[in-house]
């Protein structure tokens, strides 16, 4: 477990609606961060595409605040740093750690935690950013036969029981670190670490989007974070899709 990083705030709560929501209201309100917020329990956690997060208690919700030190256009790479710090989380305590595009990290094929950007700002710069982690430490919800993956937990994956504060201190040092990596030498080594631990890489996919469903071969990810599928008319580079496994 990693110490604490520096200069880095922590507020704790009970329950409260979302803590990315919390996030935005403390920024609202003056709070620049960095201040890692985290409650027991969400009573509106929130997902991607306007999805909603189980939040049972024992399991991990915590949000970064803070203003990034990189323009709007890139900052979603932030992304890749929490699934990453998530996925060594999850490989501190044995577990096989994978990463899914664009924002979860699972244990050996099934979905453990999934991580949602939130943020505002006008020019191209971000006035504040909020990285938000949902973590299944103990508890997952039951599988939902419409689910890409099946929904575990880490105690569930290796018998261990990880308090919330434990993960939430090795979660901060590796953001951190993570995050340093890439604002001070680009997405380049982070991307490396995520491919990595990426499933099906090179594997048979599908794309899916409001309008469109892009079936190929997961090639790549790019220097911009956009996913490469291979198809049989070419390569495509999608920065925003549902990933099926063929």
């Amino acid at each position: 477990m990693g110490q604490w990083p520096h200069g880095v705030g922590v507020l704790k709560l009970d329950e409260i609606d979302s803590t990315n929501t919390e996030a935005r209201r403390r920024f609202e309100a003056g709070e620049r961060g960095p201040l890692w917020i985290t409650a027991a329990r969400q009573s509106g956690g929130k997902a991607r595409q306007g999805r909603t997060w189980s939040s049972e208690t024992g399991n991990l919700y915590a949000t970064l605040l803070f203003q990034p030190k990189m323009p709007a256009s890139t900052a979603s790479l932030f992304s890749f740093v929490a699934c990453l710090a998530v996925a060594e989380l999850f490989e501190a305590y044995g577990a096989k750690a994978q990463v899914k595009w664009p924002n979860d990290a699972l244990i050996d094929g099934k979905k453990c935690a999934g991580v949602l950007l939130e943020g505002s700002g006008q020019g191209g710069e971000l006035d504040w950013l909020a990285i938000g982690c949902g973590v299944n430490l103990t508890f997952h919800p039951e599988p939902d036969p419409s689910a890409i993956h099946p929904p575990t937990s880490l105690l569930a994956e290796t018998g261990k029981t990880v308090s919330t504060e434990y993960a939430l201190i090795h979660l901060a040092a590796s953001v951190a670190r993570w995050g340093d990596v890439l604002e001070t030498q680009g997405f380049a080594p982070v991307r490396e670490a995520w491919i990595n631990r990426a499933v099906k890489l090179g594997q048979r996919i599908e794309a899916r989007m409001a309008k469109e469903t892009v079936p190929g071969v997961f090639e790549d990810v790019d220097l911009t974070g956009a996913l490469i599928i291979r198809t049989p008319t070419g390569a495509r580079k999608l920065h925003a899709a549902d990933i099926y496994f063929a």
